[in-house]
């Protein structure tokens, strides 16, 4: 990935294997071992749904805009360089 920060690219990681994660049991081809068919889903369905919020809500400065922006609060001392 091209001039991401490593933010970014592990949230967007983990929201992936959130989604695999909610459609492979969602289709029951996937389960916790040792869990009941519900506990399997009710903790896919809340690691699907912390993952998507921690990469909605953050910013992770992908478009031409956003990288900008991120310049601009790097040269002024407001976010971390990479």
């Amino acid at each position: 990935m091209m001039n991401l920060d490593k933010g970014t690219v592990i949230r967007t990681i983990m929201l992936f294997v959130a989604l695999l994660n909610q459609f492979l049991v969602s289709f029951g081809l996937y389960q916790i071992p040792g869990t009941a068919e519900e506990q399997t889903a009710f903790l896919s369905a809340i690691f699907t749904f912390v993952t998507a919020v921690v990469a909605w809500f953050k910013n992770n400065y992908i478009t031409n805009k956003g990288k900008k922006q991120k310049e601009l609060l790097v040269a002024h001392n407001i976010a971390k360089k990479k």
